[in-house]
Parts: C-alpha cells; sequence; structure tokens
C-alpha cells in the first residue's frame, strides 16, 4: 500500500504521525499546498522515531482545488489510496484526482450541501455527499473504493451503529450520534479563550447550516439550526452537555446500510459558542462569498469565512493551552436480541494530555486521525474490500473496534472503546 496524504494540517498531521508507528503500507507521501508544513510532519517522525521509520514517508507539493495536480501527484508516487485530509470544500477536486489516477480513495468529511431554495428548514437541498454518490457507479466500473466519512463523526460513529445493529439489537428506534467535551483553552495568564478545536471553516459550515433528520416514515428533513436542545450525559467525567441539532454525515450515510426508525446528529456546543455563531450570522462573517476590501495595497477580495478562519487561532497549536478530554459515539435505543427494551452508549473518548504526550497532537484533530488509519489497515489486510463509493457502516464493524482496541503490544492501536448501558 502506497499512500498519498492530501493535507498536513492539524488532522493530516496527526494522521502521519499515527501512521508511523504501523507497518501494514509501504510509504506515505505527506503532501500539502505549503511544501514546508508537510516537509515539517515528516521531519517531527524523523525526530520521534527515527530515520529507518521516517524513510517510508516523504512530502511534496499538492493543489488540493486541482484535480489534475491531485491526479498527477499520484501518479508519481505510484499511490494506491488517496487520504483526503483537506477542508470539505475540497472534497469533489480530491476525490475526482483519486479516480483519475486509477488510486482508491478515503476522506473524513464529504462533499458540501446547498440548502433548499425555497423551504430551507424543512426540504434538504443538495445533500452532504450527494455529489459523491452521484458518481458510485464510475467509481464501480473503474473497481475502485471510495471510503467517504471515515473520520471519528463521521467514521467511528458509524461503526458504532453497525456494531450495534449486528450484535446488540434487533430491532433498533433510533441511531442517535452525540458529541461532547469539556475541554478549556486558555491563555497564557491562564484566561479561558474563544478558540473552536477543530477547524472553524468546518465548524460554520456544519453548524449554520439546517440540520438534517431522517425517519423512515418521512425521509430526510431539515430544521432551523441549534433545534431540539437535549441535555446528555457523556461518560469518564465529562457530565452533562447541552446537545442541539447539527447538519452531519452520519445522518445522510447510516440510512443508506442500516436499520433504524430515526436517525440524528447532535453537537455539545455550549451557549458562547451558539452566539458566537448566530452572530457571525448575523453579520455574513459566514458567507464564502468573496467581497471587495480595502487594504494598505489597494481593493483585494476576500470571503469573510476565510477572515473569521485566519483571526482565530489555528486548531493544530492549541493544544498545549487545552484541557480536557473530547466524546464521540452513538446513542442507540430499540429492543434487544432477548426482546426486552434497551439503551445503550457506544463511544470512545480521547484524554488532551495523553494525545500530546504520545503524538503533540491536540485531542480533537487526533481522534479523527486515528480512525482512517485504522481503516487503511484493514484494507491493506483485505479485512475490509471493496468498489463503489460506501460509507464505514457497510463494512463489519467487529474487525476495526478489535483492532482499535487491541494493546499496541499485541499489534493493536492501545484505544479501548465503552458501551455503557442506559
Amino acid at each position: 500500500m502506497r499512500i498519498l496524504l492530501v493535507g498536513a494540517g492539524g488532522v493530516g498531521n496527526a494522521i502521519a504521525k499515527i501512521a508511523a508507528r504501523r507497518s501494514f503500507f509501504d510509504s506515505m507521501v505527506v503532501t500539502d499546498y505549503d511544501l514546508g508544513r508537510a516537509q515539517e510532519t515528516v521531519a517531527w517522525i524523523e525526530r520521534r522515531h527515527g530515520a529507518d521509520v521516517a524513510a517510508r514517508f516523504s512530502a511534496d507539493r499538492i493543489d488540493a482545488s486541482d484535480p489534475a495536480s491531485v491526479a498527477a501527484v499520484a501518479r508519481k508516487h505510484r499511490a494506491t489510496h488517496v487520504m483526503n485530509a483537506v477542508e470539505p470544500r475540497f472534497v469533489p477536486a480530491v476525490f475526482a484526482g483519486a479516480l483519475q489516477a486509477g488510486a482508491d480513495y478515503l476522506d473524513m468529511a464529504m462533499s458540501l450541501s446547498e440548502p433548499h431554495p425555497e423551504r430551507p428548514h424543512e426540504l434538504p437541498g443538495v445533500k452532504l455527499g450527494d455529489a459523491q454518490f452521484d458518481a458510485a457507479a464510475d467509481w464501480e466500473a473503474a473497481g475502485r473504493l471510495a471510503l467517504v466519512g471515515m473520520g471519528v463523526e463521521p467514521g467511528l460513529s458509524d461503526v458504532f451503529a453497525r456494531y450495534a445493529q449486528d450484535h446488540l439489537f434487533s430491532r433498533i428506534d433510533e441511531l442517535g450520534t452525540r458529541d461532547g467535551a469539556n475541554l478549556v483553552v486558555r491563555d497564557d495568564d491562564g484566561n479561558e479563550l474563544f478558540a473552536p478545536s477543530f477547524s472553524i471553516w468546518t465548524t460554520i459550515e456544519e453548524c449554520l447550516n439546517p440540520p438534517v433528520v431522517w425517519e423512515a416514515d418521512r425521509g430526510w428533513y431539515t430544521t432551523a439550526p441549534f433545534s431540539e436542545p437535549e441535555v446528555f450525559r457523556f461518560p469518564e467525567g465529562i457530565g452533562e452537555v447541552e446537545c442541539v441539532n447539527v447538519e452531519h454525515e452520519e445522518v445522510l450515510l447510516m440510512p443508506r446500510w442500516l436499520s433504524a426508525k430515526r436517525v440524528t446528529f447532535k453537537y455539545g456546543l455550549g451557549e458562547e459558542f451558539i452566539s458566537v455563531l448566530k452572530t457571525l450570522h448575523r453579520l455574513s462573517l459566514d458567507s464564502t462569498t468573496p467581497i471587495r476590501v480595502r487594504s494598505a495595497a489597494g481593493p483585494v477580495e476576500v470571503a469573510p469565512r476565510d477572515v473569521v478562519a485566519a483571526a482565530l487561532p489555528d486548531p493544530a497549536t492549541l493544544g498545549p493551552r487545552m484541557t480536557g478530554k473530547t466524546c464521540a459515539g452513538v446513542w442507540v435505543t430499540g429492543t434487544g436480541p432477548d426482546g426486552e427494551p434497551r439503551e445503550v452508549y457506544l463511544y470512545h473518548v480521547a484524554d488532551n494530555e495523553e494525545t500530546m504526550r504520545e503524538y503533540d497532537s491536540q485531542c480533537v484533530v487526533w481522534q479523527t486521525a486515528l480512525n482512517p488509519v485504522v481503516a487503511l489497515e484493514l484494507l491493506a489486510g483485505g479485512v475490509w474490500e471493496g468498489s463503489g463509493v460506501r460509507g464505514p457502516e457497510s463494512f463489519d464493524a467487529a474487525p476495526f473496534l478489535d483492532l482499535m482496541s487491541r494493546s499496541e503490544a499485541d499489534g493493536g492501536y492501545g484505544q479501548p472503546w465503552g458501551l455503557e448501558e442506559r
């Protein structure tokens, strides 16, 4: 397996660091528009693991907005798999470039949505991933696999949902992805900062778009942003967090392969975060349409959302200032194999102190990065295989969870997952 990693930002950097401990692949080329950033990731691996490990890694420049560039770099390095670790707006280009190069493809976020032009809070318009599923026949015909939504959410959450269907329930009423954390970021004086732990560009896209819900007797429909607030209790000391509906890929993926009466995604944002997002929207600072701005160098055109992203700290740099844990999981209700009502929460927790100590990566980006590496290892070993455009829940979940949770001494990743009966 020869992996082309597209993007050396927070998540891409963590993917390479996690992969450096594994032996299932022959080479990984870390690429970025900023070649220096890709080179620094490779340099970190050499400093931490030595020249022998780093010999499997190299750096190159790529333009993720151009399918031809992606295809050319993939061919140059004879990539068998293209791992997309850039923002979702670049998905169409990387997705198309991988197919042009004859490589398999993985991503952690899918092609972007477009709200319904007339009834955005009732009906979906273009849904997340629609553009990729529209190309499924092309991938089937080429005998290539595009594994989409293979991060933590979506990704591990979908794996949990498949495991619940196969092993824990005879009938599922609701598959509810629930994400929460008790993370705090502080400045040098100990004051708490507003500093999103993930790309603000992506966060704005997720949180201000109309959330999607799926119901068996209704199909996909949308609501207003931040709808249906609920207090959800997260494990391992995180505690109760208010969660709200947010647009997310799980709701678009799970119903394609799993059977449930209802599928939802709710995110623990917090009152301050929601207030900031609403203000950005009110001021049109969430817009991706460039506006003309006067500057000392003369008029320039810039998208307001890019200005917001540039003004906030890079999430990849927050680790040393961050404390706490983040939890990703799926709350499942329905009927157990014994015919009795059952309610469980399947989850994985990442502690920032541990991920910083072991990988020099903050826990949110590290937790996202872990799962595509596990998936790549299953693909390399032929445990997962197939063609077309497929989500994580289309594969057997048990081998994934076994490999993830087994100790490193026993060939696993040493990341146990939890199952809490409720």
